[in-house]
């Protein structure tokens, strides 16, 4: 049996009094009456929440470290538009975790990459786990980065049965960095990313490089 991705793990420090759905559409939030330990035996009033249930995500970091060089994507967001900001948005590969595929989010990575930038990556690994916006939103993202050819890549991919026009561009180090040092990112899928890569570019060209000698 699955586990199910909207069930949360049981904390001694926390009483849910109650659960309630409130609205169920292709997203769901949920109304939380609940009560949380302060200190000791103290335990703070009644709080009663709303949460988005997203479900959990991925995210991946296509790098071609033969050209120096990251895969970024731009397409349309709608949350941005509401926040009165450019809907276009610069991003890496990312999707939703289904039900039936919390147990696997690897290939759920690898689908992701082959749907949105059109190639496959090779060497994919887990960076780290984060919630990208733990205030209202049970989501969390799980970051990979993987290894690719950027010459293969098309000029734009997406499922276009889902509404998804993606174009597809690549970023050296150097543009990435100063991309990142004039704000030109606002998301944080692409601003964890991109920090997480310059500060940890060699020990990813060491991973890759004792990988391919051990293949050898």
């Amino acid at each position: 049996m699955k586990k199910d991705i909207r069930q949360p793990m049981p904390n001694p420090d926390v009483i849910v009094e109650r659960r309630d759905p409130v609205f169920q559409g292709y997203f769901q939030v949920d109304r939380w009456h609940l009560r949380h330990r302060i200190a000791g035996d103290t335990w703070s009033p009644l709080l009663v929440r709303e949460v988005f249930e997203r479900g959990h995500a991925v995210a991946v970091l296509p790098y071609d470290p033969v050209r120096g060089c990251v895969v970024v994507i731009e397409q349309f967001r709608m949350g941005p538009l509401a926040a009165g900001r450019n809907p276009w948005m610069i991003e890496i590969v990312a999707g939703i975790i289904e039900p039936e595929e919390i147990d696997n989010p690897h290939s759920v990575a690898q689908r992701e990459c082959l749907e949105e930038i059109g190639a496959e990556v090779q060497d994919l690994f887990e960076v780290l786990t984060y919630l990208p916006s733990p205030g209202a939103v049970s989501e969390t993202v799980t970051l990979y980065c993987g290894r690719i050819d950027s010459s293969l890549l098309p000029k734009v991919a997406g499922n276009a049965d889902e509404g998804e026009y993606i174009r597809i561009s690549t970023l050296t180090l150097p543009q990435l960095a100063e991309a990142l040092e004039m704000g030109r990112f606002d998301n944080s899928l692409m601003l964890i990313a991109a920090q997480w890569l310059l500060l940890n570019q060699q020990k990813v060209q060491d991973r890759w490089t004792q990988s391919a000698r051990a293949g050898a």
